[in-house]
């Protein structure tokens, strides 16, 4: 089952609390999905763990329910 845009924004506001996120259907098949999130907890993070850090918000829906999620992470004062 596909997962909405909106679901996919909860568990990322809930695992980042404070984070800007925005949540883009790629393909309108709610299968394919861009995040850009902005949040200061990544401060002085490689990419790689900021991007791990959102994969553990979605609590092992990656390659399940979330086919694909482009990422976009950032600090606010990037």
């Amino acid at each position: 089952m596909a997962m909405t845009a909106d679901h996919i924004k909860l568990l990322i506001e809930q695992g980042l609390p404070g984070a800007q996120i925005e949540i883009k259907d790629l393909a309108g098949d709610g299968d394919h999905y861009a995040a850009s999130i902005i949040w200061d907890g990544f401060r002085e993070l490689p990419r790689v763990r900021q991007h791990q850090l959102v994969y553990d918000a979605l609590d092992g829906r990656m390659g399940r329910e979330l086919h694909a999620l482009a990422l976009t992470t950032t600090t606010p004062e990037s």
